[in-house]
C-alpha cells in the first residue's frame, strides 16, 4: 500500500469515528430480538465452555477498569497481563494511597458500568458515539499489554471495533452495543459472585481477590471493599434493567 493510500485509509476511518458522534440514530427492538440478546448473554456467560472464552474479554474489561482508574489519580501504568485463567494483572505506580485504591476498586465494577453505559448509549440513540469511544480507548488499551494472551485479546477487540466503525450500518451497531452492554452486565454479576465465593468458600484463593488485596494494603477491611463491588454492581445492572424495560415500553 502506498503512503497515500494508507493516508486515505486512516482518513476514512478517522471520518468514521468523528461520524459516529455526530450522528443519532435509534432502533425499535422488538420483545423476540430482547429475550434472544439476553439468553446469548446468559449462554456466554454460565455455561463453563462459553465462559472460558467469553471471560477472557470481560477480565480485559476488568483489567482496564484498573489501568484507566490509575491514569485519573495521575499514577503511570507500566504493564497489563492476562491468564487464560481469567486471572489478570496490571502494574502501577505513583504516589499516594488514594491512587492505588482507587484504581484497585474499579476492577470488579468495571464490566457492569461499562455494560450500563452501552445500554444507556443505545436508550439515547449514541450508540455510534459508544462505538468510536470504544474503538479508540481498545486503540490506546493495546500499549499497555504485556503478555501473548492480553495482546491477542485486545487486537481481537480492537480489530473487531475498528471494522464495526467502518463497514457497518447504523442499525448494525445499534444491535452489537446492545448485546455487548447486556452481555458485559450479565458477565460482571457473574464475576461478582465467584468473588464472592472465593470470600465464603474458596478462601485458599483469597490472596487473589481484589477485596483481600485492599483490605491489606488499605487498613480498610475487605468485606466492606466486597459490599462496595456489590453496590456499584447491583446499581449498575438495575438501571440497566430498568432501561431496557423502558425500551419495551416504548
Amino acid at each position: 500500500m502506498t503512503v497515500d493510500g494508507a493516508g486515505n485509509v486512516a482518513q476514512t476511518w478517522w471520518d468514521a469515528v468523528v461520524r459516529g458522534f455526530t450522528d443519532t440514530h435509534t432502533t425499535a427492538v422488538p420483545l423476540p430480538a430482547l429475550l434472544g440478546i439476553l439468553a446469548c448473554s446468559v449462554i456466554l456467560s454460565i455455561p463453563r465452555v462459553t465462559w472460558r472464552w467469553f471471560g477472557l474479554y470481560v477480565t480485559f474489561i476488568h483489567e482496564l477498569g484498573h489501568a484507566y482508574a490509575a491514569l485519573m489519580t495521575g499514577r503511570f501504568v507500566h504493564g497489563l497481563r492476562i491468564g487464560l485463567d481469567h486471572s489478570g494483572r496490571l502494574v502501577s505506580s505513583g504516589r499516594g494511597a488514594f491512587g492505588a485504591a482507587w484504581s484497585g476498586f474499579w476492577g470488579y465494577p468495571a464490566p457492569s458500568v461499562v455494560g450500563l453505559c452501552l445500554i444507556g448509549a443505545f436508550a439515547a440513540g449514541r450508540s455510534g458515539a459508544a462505538m468510536s469511544v470504544g474503538a479508540l480507548i481498545l486503540l490506546v488499551s493495546l500499549i499497555f499489554l504485556r503478555n501473548l494472551t492480553g495482546i491477542l485479546v485486545a487486537v481481537c477487540s480492537a480489530a473487531i471495533a475498528q471494522i464495526l466503525i467502518l463497514f457497518a450500518t447504523p442499525t448494525f451497531v445499534n444491535y452489537v452495543v446492545l448485546a455487548l452492554g447486556v452481555a458485559l452486565s450479565v458477565g460482571g454479576v457473574r464475576d461478582l459472585f465467584k468473588l464472592v465465593g472465593v470470600h465464603t468458600r474458596r478462601r485458599d484463593r483469597l490472596a487473589a481477590s481484589d477485596a483481600f488485596i485492599l483490605g491489606r494494603t488499605t487498613g480498610v477491611p475487605a468485606p466492606l471493599w466486597l459490599a462496595g463491588f456489590t453496590v456499584v454492581i447491583a446499581g449498575s445492572a438495575l438501571t440497566s434493567a430498568w432501561l431496557l424495560w423502558g425500551m419495551l415500553a416504548v
